[in-house]
């Protein structure tokens, strides 16, 4: 993604847009063309080598935040690696013990007297082993692998990123969803919760729903790492059909403007091969646990969007009684505030419903609020999901139904 000194908007009124880029231009793709070669012909060489050749190709042009945004984008998709015979601060450590205990090392020679015997301390040669001296350093550094991608892919990579720059600004984003197949609902859902964030759903599967996300800039704690996550939720929505979207930035001097999308538009296009299916390493490890667990409840994930009148419900699993049959939902939730929590419990209470479980990961609280105590119908964790605590959870809200 973009980093803020090549994020490019223009506002108008109570309007903000990203500075998009016309993807076909022929200049746009011709320069796209030149620099991933660049990048392509610097594999194996030193990084000092490949930003000297971009510097020289940038040069002083007009266009020279949007090249190095290009640049940008190219370099997030390299792996740099460090080339040395052995760990160049062992080599270092080697070479200085020495260099002090024969202080002054005055001639060549006598440097390259200490350099052989660092070598044979190290079972290397010493010509490596000179070379390797620094090759830990970010300049040094080789470039092991770059993911190819077309001139015209770029374009739309740059375009897309421009638009996640904004939502680093956000104070939160309003979806509205149209009335579609449970499936539709299903993958826009899933899709929020496999980027962890903090939403409010109101609405019917009849009429459609409205989804508001709080952005970074309403959260006190950890809002970078939540407006990267809100960032790269943009190209999944991209994939998704029937939604309007409406995000609130936080603009210049505190002014409040406006981002606005929907599903129709054409100009950003989504480098996402498709719609990531919602994977937690929480979830993963409950499930794996549940399996060596014995607890009288079979853990099953759940593909339901349950209404609760003027909301939803989207649960990770449901758990089934092996005798009864009673089911319990789980979900685990995202990024989560206490405040958040609150509501989203009141939105259970109004609906009559008891059959869940809400699960939260202490790692994931969006503020500093302290828990006072834990509400009902949830769980707080600090590291993994205990089974047993969820299957004793369950085994309680049953038997208060009953």
């Amino acid at each position: 993604m973009l980093t803020a000194d090549l994020a490019m908007s223009w506002q108008r009124g109570d309007q903000i847009r990203p500075r998009y880029i016309d993807a076909e231009d022929e200049e746009y793709l011709r320069a796209a063309e030149d620099l991933v070669a660049v990048f392509e012909a610097h594999a194996g060489r030193a990084r000092a080598a490949l930003e000297e050749s971009l510097q020289e190709y940038v040069g002083t042009g007009t266009d020279y935040r949007t090249l190095r945004g290009l640049i940008k984008l190219l370099t997030d998709r390299c792996e740099f690696e460090t080339s040395a015979p052995a760990e160049p601060s062992e080599i270092r450590r080697a070479l200085f013990l020495k260099a002090r205990a024969r202080h002054p090392v005055a001639t060549e020679g006598a440097r390259a007297e200490l350099v052989a015997e660092a070598a044979r301390e190290l079972s290397c040669e010493p010509e490596a082993l000179a070379d390797a001296l620094y090759a830990d350093l970010p300049e040094n550094q080789r470039l092991a692998l770059f993911e190819p991608i077309t001139p015209a892919e770029l374009l739309d990579l740059y375009n897309v990123a421009q638009a996640q720059a904004l939502l680093y600004r956000s104070v939160e984003m309003r979806l509205w969803l149209g009335t579609q197949p449970p499936e539709g609902f299903r993958e826009l859902f899933g899709s929020i919760k496999a980027y962890r964030l903090i939403h409010t759903v109101r609405g019917n599967s009849r009429e459609g729903y409205e989804v508001r996300l709080d952005g970074p800039a309403s959260i006190f704690q950890r809002s970078q790492k939540y407006g990267i996550q809100m960032a790269v939720f943009l190209p999944a929505l991209l994939l998704c059909r029937g939604w309007r979207m409406r995000a609130e930035i936080q603009g210049r001097q505190h002014r409040v403007v406006f981002f606005e999308l929907t599903s129709e538009q054409t100009q950003l296009r989504s480098h996402y091969p498709e719609i990531t299916a919602y994977r937690n390493p929480v979830t993963d490890r409950l499930a794996a646990a549940w399996a060596r667990a014995a607890t009288g409840w079979e853990l099953e994930p759940s593909s339901e969007v349950i209404d609760l009148g003027d909301s939803a419900f989207i649960p990770d699993f449901v758990l089934r009684h092996s005798e009864t049959g009673a089911r319990v939902f789980l979900e685990v939730l995202g990024f989560w505030t206490p405040e958040h929590l609150r509501e989203r419990l009141s939105e259970f209470d109004h609906a009559g419903r008891r059959d869940f479980i809400l699960a939260a990961w202490d790692e994931l609280r969006g503020t500093r609020e302290p828990m006072t105590n834990v509400p009902p119908h949830t769980i707080v964790f600090k590291r993994s999901l205990d089974p047993a605590a969820v299957a004793l959870m369950a085994d309680e809200l049953t038997r208060e139904g009953s």
